[in-house]
């Protein structure tokens, strides 16, 4: 059984299964709703039911911290009546905007004793459009993908860079050991929805942990590129200096960005052993070194339970939770919304 969605005050509408989420439909129907995980962790879907019931999607929470009074998680509510919502934005998806392609691995780095950094090709004459800060799926021999955010800017758009964590049992994982130049992988992209807006001058915080540092790095190069002028402290959250994995990227930025502050918080070691870095996790970090964040945006890219100490930090540092932006990796597989 279906049930009708309208978004609150447009003449726009979808139809929903009574077991599929909310969000699932819309992007289905050809419509954008802001989006990360999809696994109930991120917060970025969250908004209103307006009008009509709603029913739990199994597996996936209907509520976390991010959610404002009133608000529900749109990946994990299913209609059980005709629904009218009003989501924090929405807009219409081209239908052609996701492309799959047979990329070609042109090198691949050991970065960090458990970071793969992977360049891929696109066949020639083809070109990826993306924004800084979204995210593709590898598409996997066993039908499932995983999701892994792109690390170059979108100006580079004949292939894309990967920074991929070595997880133990993981499916992906376990072909890096093999993975070489020549070798091929079918991608599918983009998807996430990038909340930054590319006009808006704030001053902005982006705190990255561990290979969460690859969006980061596209939209910093992405800025860098655009020759945004803007106040900028990036903090890099990791165990040891080793989690700390491209320097040399930050002390580019730097010289473009005099004034860029930036903060390697490791947890793992004392500040005796890598001398000017914060001893402690990145949202002990944030809250010791940003401590009015009134009239800021915050961009958190790590796991769950990173991001949501960052989020509230950053919170009550004074920062409106409507300027939280949020990429949340969650392990494991992904289900197609195609």
């Amino acid at each position: 059984m279906s049930h009708s969605i309208q978004i609150e005050g447009t003449d726009v509408s979808f139809e929903c299964d009574a077991t599929q989420s909310v969000l699932d439909a819309a992007l289905r129907a050809g419509i954008e709703l802001p989006y990360s995980c999809r696994k109930g962790v991120c917060g970025n879907c969250a908004g209103n039911v307006v009008a009509g019931e709603t029913a739990p999607v199994e597996g996936v929470p209907m509520h976390n911290e991010s959610c404002l009074l009133g608000q529900v998680l749109l990946c994990g509510c299913a209609p059980a009546s005709t629904m009218v919502i009003r989501p924090t934005s929405w807009k219409r998806l081209d239908p052609s905007a996701i492309k799959r392609f047979t990329a070609k691995v042109y090198c691949h780095d050991v970065a960090a004793p458990d970071v793969s950094v992977i360049r891929l090709r696109l066949p020639t004459g083809q070109r990826a459009k993306f924004q800084a800060g979204q995210y593709l799926r590898v598409l996997l021999e066993d039908g499932s993908s995983r999701c892994y955010s792109m690390a170059n800017p979108p100006q580079e758009s004949d292939g894309v860079t990967l920074h991929v964590r070595h997880v133990e049992g993981g499916v992906f994982s376990a072909q890096l050991g093999t993975l070489k130049q020549g070798d091929t992988l079918q991608i599918e992209l983009p998807f996430g929805h990038v909340a930054l807006a590319p006009d808006d001058l704030r001053p902005i915080v982006l705190v990255a942990g561990g290979t969460g540092f690859a969006p980061v790095r596209s939209i910093l190069e992405d800025m860098a590129r655009r020759r945004v002028q803007r106040d900028i402290t990036l903090i890099w959250g990791a165990r040891d200096a080793s989690g700390i994995y491209q320097p040399a990227a930050v002390e580019k930025w730097r010289k473009q960005w005099p004034t860029m502050r930036y903060v390697p918080a490791l947890s793992g070691v004392t500040a005796a052993d890598f001398p000017g870095a914060f001893s402690g996790r990145a949202d002990a970090a944030l809250a010791a070194t940003c401590t009015d964040l009134t009239g800021h945006v915050v961009h958190c890219c790590g796991s769950p339970p990173m991001v949501t100490a960052v989020r509230e930090a950053a919170i009550d540092a004074g920062l409106d939770p409507a300027d939280f932006h949020a990429d949340v990796f969650v392990p494991g597989p992904v289900t197609s919304i195609q």
